[in-house]
């Protein structure tokens, strides 16, 4: 998780150690949201999971000026992984 922690940070330009509860809990904010979308993959090693988590917590720390923008890349970003395998546990149901 330090690995992410400090991803996120350098992601959101902060080189303090002030934010790290408030940005620690969003990391695991993002996973369970991606969580709820059915995306099981949770290993933030992946970067394709660690793209999403960053958007996410970007989405929602502070006050950003690109809320939209930020908003509709991390939805496209899960809709994507919600539905690509090996991120999933979704079966072919018609089997």
């Amino acid at each position: 998780m330090d690995e992410m922690l400090t991803a996120t940070k350098t992601a959101l330009r902060i080189t303090t150690t002030a934010f790290d509860a408030e940005i620690t809990d969003l990391i695991n904010a993002g996973l369970l949201d991606l969580g709820l979308a059915g995306v099981t993959e949770d290993d933030t090693d992946n970067e394709l999971i660690r793209r999403a988590v960053i958007t996410y917590v970007r989405l929602h720390f502070g006050d950003p000026d690109n809320y939209d923008r930020l908003k509709a890349s991390y939805d496209e970003q899960k809709a994507q992984l919600s539905m690509a395998t090996g991120y999933t546990t979704w079966t072919d149901q018609t089997s």
